[in-house]
């Protein structure tokens, strides 16, 4: 029997919605809220049952997760007008994937304990292709028992599972990855058009990095897209742009002279101004492009990212 059997998931964007999959999966019986019904029919024709409001995701679920595009709706799903702190109770356990900022973690943390309800921060990393496979890591922070509580359901989500400490701590390690990942991104495209300006074959200087040791994770997965011209990576410029404004604020808080930082942040303003909050954060290199009239474009990339690895039953990382 399942400990912990009806879970519900609030937050079925692109990255959720793949997570909430993982857990129907598994057996779970999963309750379903998102501001669009129109994007959870899938789930819904799979099994899972949808909530109209969050009182009944709360009134069915013993562990309530939340995969939200930002801290202010975070906020707003528990402190807004019929907001699940109008119905959680004792004995719920809060199960945040969001990437989020810490101070704000803790501060609705803290408003949780009160009512008797436990919080784990689980922000998971790897892309949305490793979402749908199941094998993308999880960053995890909160009492170890909370952490004991959630890892069989954690295990379905994810592959790679680190227990990072105290509550903040999780928060804060994914914001510094998602940060490299940034910065990571925008080298990429100058790296590639110094390629293309040189006259190199794309298709080599992608394989000669991939093989040296300026290879990347977001090399070998954003840089397919943008040669294949897609850019399709299943993440947006706005939220590129607020994990770079909470990285900064980190830098700030602790007076951390962090110039790149700053110009990274001023990057990414200026692509979600120029591209869209909602193209994909893949799409800053073609502030690149334009400015050198060039194309990062070559032949037999795909137009999205597909984990090909087997799906793995999620692990603990010890060390």
């Amino acid at each position: 029997m399942i400990s912990d059997a009806n879970i519900g998931f609030i937050g079925l964007g692109n990255v959720g919605s793949k997570l909430a999959n993982n857990i129907l999966l598994a057996g779970y019986n999963l309750f379903i809220h998102d501001t669009d019904k129109n994007k959870v029919l899938k789930l819904i024709s799979k099994g899972a049952t949808w909530c109209s409001n969050l009182e009944k995701i709360a009134n069915h679920s013993s562990v309530i997760i939340t995969c939200l595009p930002s801290p202010n709706i975070v906020k707003q799903v528990f402190e807004g007008k019929n907001g699940l702190f109008n119905y959680i109770k004792k004995d719920h356990l809060w199960i945040e994937m969001s990437t989020t900022d810490e101070d704000e973690m803790k501060r609705l943390a803290k408003i949780c304990l009160q009512k008797g309800v436990e919080t784990l921060e689980s922000p998971v990393t790897g892309g949305q292709h490793m979402a749908e496979s199941g094998n993308i890591a999880i960053l995890v922070g909160g009492k170890r028992k909370n952490f004991e509580r959630a890892l069989p359901i954690l295990s379905e989500i994810g592959y790679e599972i680190l227990y990072c400490g105290k509550l903040g701590n999780a928060s804060t390690l994914k914001v510094v990855t998602n940060y490299l990942a940034s910065v990571n991104l925008i080298s990429l495209g100058e790296a590639l058009m110094v390629c293309k300006k040189y006259g190199l074959d794309l298709k080599t200087a992608y394989h000669g990095i991939r093989i040296s040791s300026g290879n990347s994770f977001v090399h070998e997965t954003e840089t397919q897209v943008i040669l294949n011209g897609s850019y399709d990576v299943g993440f947006t410029m706005d939220l590129a742009y607020k994990d770079a404004k909470l990285f900064d604020k980190l830098t700030k808080k602790f007076n951390i002279p962090a110039k790149l930082s700053k110009l990274i942040n001023k990057i990414f303003k200026e692509g979600q101004t120029k591209y869209g909050s909602r193209s994909f954060s893949t799409s800053i290199v073609k502030r690149l492009e334009e400015a050198c009239k060039e194309k990062l474009r070559t032949t037999d990339f795909p137009n999205k990212l597909i984990d090909k690895q087997p799906r793995k039953k999620g692990i603990e990382i010890k060390f």
